[in-house]
């Protein structure tokens, strides 16, 4: 199916182009969002008639977005999620969490726009695409943690096996500092009994 586009599409093409394309694509996603018209003659009059102006809309929301993109990219933005001692969460992040936790930060932000190249199920920092605009991408990170403690951790460089192992060497290390004072305290007891002895013989020789 032939279809004129009215903005640039990744791995498509530019706004004007008249590509071909699976008739479900068309149907389903390019012709009800707007981005695409079914290439008659009439259409491609109509496009022709309209292309100054869809070009200068293009030109002005493009600015806009890299406007946006000056300051949303390099954001990271917290989500606190529930996970295994392993790192694995129960469930994974969406586009949706990753839409919410940029606008509770104050970046207007859909769903729609963000763009994940795999589900993410582990803690720590993912770099996660939004689309801002056909021509216009932002990278933000999103700091996939189980406390806002544990992200701040993360944020300085620590990872979730880094944390763990830290965890684990000061439970080791209470646990060493646990015998060595019931060790201390045994030889305590020990030496008392000797200290009664000795005080007992003083007193028999005197």
């Amino acid at each position: 199916m032939k279809v004129i586009l009215l903005e640039r599409v990744a791995k498509l093409g530019q706004m004007g182009d008249v590509v071909d394309v699976k008739a479900g694509y068309a149907r389903n996603f390019l012709l009800p969002q707007n981005k695409g018209l079914t290439a008659s003659a009439a259409n491609i009059a109509s496009f022709e008639a309209r292309k100054a102006q869809l070009e200068a809309n293009n030109l002005e929301t493009k600015k806009e977005a890299e406007d946006m993109a000056s300051r949303l990219g390099g954001q990271q933005f917290i989500v606190i999620r529930q996970a295994s001692d392993a790192g694995y969460l129960y469930g994974s992040v969406t586009t949706r969490d990753a839409a919410e936790a940029a606008t509770a930060d104050g970046f207007s932000v859909d769903r729609k726009q963000v763009i994940l190249q795999a589900p993410i199920k582990e803690l720590g920092l993912h770099t996660v695409t939004v689309r801002l605009h056909p021509e216009v991408d932002a990278e933000v990170v999103l700091n996939v943690a189980r406390s806002t403690e544990e992200a701040e951790l993360q944020a300085s460089g620590k990872s979730i096996q880094e944390l763990a192992a830290e965890e684990e060497a000061a439970a080791d290390f209470e646990i060493a500092e646990l015998f060595d004072d019931i060790g201390a305290a045994a030889s305590e007891d020990d030496d008392a009994p000797a200290a009664v002895e000795s005080t007992e013989d003083q007193s028999e020789e005197s």
